[in-house]
């Protein structure tokens, strides 16, 4: 760090990202992108809005919050377009935090929750899941304090259900629970319609997983008008323009066609649970998964020794150095033919690790 960088941050640990390597072409399952691109009328529309990049992008984004609106069944009014879902949760720590109202949520959850608590210098508190991985919503009820929870969880895949999402939400009242809901079309059910009924509930998402636009950035946030309004003053406080040209008219033609989608998220489900059998036919402790990946380990190899050996095979994992998590591996799932390809792989490392 320089001379000149606030001693504010002295002590900030910055979210890691999953790697985009560019020494050779891999089969990459380390970020949770979504294997099938987008259709030609998304790239059609995102060439055409080319031609205006001298003008700058709505800063209401109307029109993609219409077609929202239709999609998700909730008034424009209730939703904010961000750039990406990190943006509308940095903009709900920003809005709801202090020193007198902490965040709390997993201990093993998104990484991104307790640098956005600390580059706004707002306590937390990092509450224990189950030894299965899982979330005890015992912790959270009546716990008087701001409450982020990702359903399903990442990088575990677990979920928790809407009946216990409720509950902590009802015996919150005077806090914001936020639930980030960026895996939640790959078999889970979404709090949304929950929004309409408490207001200290925020649903955050993304389209970055399940709709083929992790590189254009584009997420949203659901909730009571009062709510969206607060994320609103922070978002013309910073960056008006959030969303570019490009993004929205690529949100737009993805919720035209998202049928498309969402079936390809089936197909993402049923490629998950092959694979999932595939790993536990050789030994795998695989974790019951409601994403896009699968978080799994074996006894037969290290957790970093199998990520590193399927790198030199040209397969990218997601390795997790952390004495919890260390034995595992997250997984995306890919097509078909990329998890045939992984499963084989493995076959192939742990036959040989066993001679």
């Amino acid at each position: 760090m320089s001379e000149f960088f606030s001693n504010k941050y002295s002590s900030l640990v910055s979210y890691v990202p999953g790697e985009q390597p560019k020494d050779m072409k891999y089969i990459k399952l380390n970020t949770n992108e979504s294997p099938f691109s987008p259709t030609q009328k998304v790239v059609q529309a995102v060439r055409e809005e080319v031609e205006n990049l001298q003008l700058y992008s709505d800063p209401e984004c109307v029109k993609l919050r219409e077609k929202f609106s239709e999609v998700f069944n909730v008034e424009k009014k209730n939703v904010i377009m961000t750039n990406g879902s990190d943006e509308a949760l940095n903009f709900a720590f920003m809005a709801y935090g202090d020193k007198n109202h902490p965040f709390v949520f997993p201990d093993i959850t998104y990484g991104f929750y307790p640098v956005f608590a600390q580059v706004n210098n707002i306590p937390y508190e990092e509450i224990k899941l189950k030894d299965d991985f899982s979330v005890d919503i015992k912790d959270y009820l009546s716990i008087n304090k701001n409450i982020v929870i990702a359903n399903p969880n990442a990088p575990t895949g677990k979920e928790i259900s809407l009946e216990e999402i409720e509950e902590i939400v009802k015996s919150n009242p005077d806090n914001i629970v936020i639930i980030d809901e960026a895996y939640v079309d790959f078999g889970s059910k979404s709090a949304v319609g929950l929004t309409k009924k408490y207001n200290n509930l925020l649903v955050v998402g993304t389209f970055s997983k399940s709709r083929s636009m992790a590189g254009a950035r584009l997420g949203f946030a659901i909730g009571n008008e009062n709510l969206i309004n607060d994320l609103n003053t922070i978002k013309y406080s910073t960056n008006p323009y959030n969303v570019n040209r490009m993004t929205q008219a690529a949100g737009i033609a993805i919720l035209e066609e998202n049928d498309y989608y969402m079936n390809k998220c089936k197909e993402i489900c049923k490629i998950r649970e092959w694979t999932k059998t595939e790993l536990e036919k050789i030994g795998f402790n695989v974790v019951d998964s409601k994403t896009n990946f699968l978080f799994a380990k074996s006894d037969r190899i290290a957790g970093e020794e199998l990520y590193l050996l399927l790198k030199e095979n040209g397969i990218l994992i997601r390795h997790f150095s952390t004495e919890k998590l260390k034995d595992y591996n997250r997984i995306t799932i890919g097509t078909n033919e990329q998890m045939e390809v992984l499963v084989q792989t493995i076959k192939k490392i742990i036959k040989e690790q066993d001679k």
